[in-house]
């Protein structure tokens, strides 16, 4: 390792460190039922849900109930994922085309996003329609890493409350999960990826004409050549903060469509540690 090498590696340990207090103390407060008023305007998204889900908040859950709920839900993301997936030639914002997903395809990427591994046994850019990416794949981002955030507040609680037999609502730590931590978040992460040159777009895919165009053995010409476009940034951003996998393009963020310069990817590598490390002092402060 140079000199440059061990700069950049420090500086990166350094960064990350300092944004670990602060959010871990933030995360700490949004599990405890005191928001902080720098995300208290999305208090209304909260409520709303509830008042749509049915759910109340001061409702808790044995660790039984906790853990029956946070496996349904999981169970009810694996089938809409795999519905949309072979329903996407059917679906809106499908400006390529694109065919519905095979069977097993589908139930692989759908088991892999639910349980949070987003293994990639396809290439996005060539697969999946925007539609697709966005209600499934995006979302499924949020609400699986979400999911495995209540875990970890449950497990809080359980080293916490030590004469209570309930652990909180998955439910209201699911959501909040969502909308205080991950939302406010990535749509930073994603505006300033946008900033790089990280495509977003509804467009369909840009045809640029070959210079030198060239033919082929079996004599097919080939006189231009096509750029795989799409809503990239906002899907990265959630990708690397819920450490999911899964990327928008089949290369992942070695694509330069979603990391194209040493800043996106520094914010990308950031990222996937950033509210893993948060979590440990959210646990201190908690206990």
């Amino acid at each position: 390792m140079n000199a440059n090498n061990l700069t950049q590696a420090i500086f990166y340990m350094v960064v990350l460190l300092a944004l670990a207090k602060p959010l871990g103390y933030f995360t700490a407060r949004v599990y405890e039922g005191t928001i902080p008023g720098i995300v208290r305007w999305l208090s209304p998204i909260e409520r709303l849900l509830y008042r749509i889900c049915g759910i109340k908040e001061v409702d808790e859950m044995t660790w039984k109930t906790y853990a029956g709920t946070f496996l349904l839900f999981n169970m009810l993301s694996l089938i809409v994922v795999y519905a949309l997936q072979r329903l996407q030639s059917l679906l809106p914002f499908n400006p390529m085309g694109m065919k519905a997903v095979t069977p097993d395809s589908s139930f692989n990427t759908a088991t892999s996003f639910a349980t949070n591994t987003n293994w990639q046994g396809y290439a996005g850019e060539a697969t999946l329609s925007y539609f697709t990416q966005m209600f499934g794949l995006a979302v499924q981002n949020f609400v699986s890493a979400a999911a495995g955030m209540a875990v970890m507040v449950a497990l809080i609680r359980g080293f916490v409350r030590k004469e209570s037999n309930t652990i909180g609502n998955f439910w209201v730590d699911l959501t909040r999960s969502t909308v205080y931590i991950l939302l406010p978040l990535s749509i930073v992460l994603a505006v300033l990826l946008v900033s790089q040159g990280v495509v977003q777009t509804y467009g369909p895919s840009v045809h640029a004409k070959l210079i030198e165009p060239f033919t082929l053995e079996d004599g097919t010409k080939i006189e231009e050549q096509v750029f795989a476009t799409g809503p990239v940034a906002s899907q990265i951003a959630i990708k690397q903060l819920g450490t999911n996998g899964g990327g928008y393009f089949n290369a992942n963020s070695a694509h330069p469509f979603e990391n194209p310069t040493p800043f996106s990817n520094f914010l990308e590598m950031l990222s996937i540690l950033l509210i893993g490390a948060a979590v440990c002092y959210t646990f201190g402060v908690m206990v």
